[in-house]
């Protein structure tokens, strides 16, 4: 076979090796990420200090949308915080 056919098959394949090589590193990297995501919720949770059935019924809120900010009134208007700043 042609040399120069040889050596872009050999580029190829080492090619092909290192995007193998770089996928298995990407998805333990990815898995590595998820983990250390999971840690910091677990954490964030146990610091709440709130019941289990209270902590269900917080997430069943939040994921229908009806989870608030903790503000209890209104939102001001840019109008209103320009008249309390004066």
């Amino acid at each position: 076979m042609n040399a120069k056919i040889e050596r872009v098959k050999k580029e190829i394949d080492k090619t092909k090796e290192k995007i193998s090589e770089f996928q298995a590193k990407l998805r333990e990297l990815e898995k590595q990420k998820t983990e250390f995501e999971n840690m910091e919720i677990v954490e964030a949770v146990r610091g709440m200090d709130i019941s289990l059935a209270d902590l269900a019924t917080l997430l069943k809120t939040a994921k229908t949308g009806g989870a608030t900010s903790g503000q209890l009134g209104p939102k001001s208007t840019n109008q209103e915080q320009e008249e309390t700043e004066e």
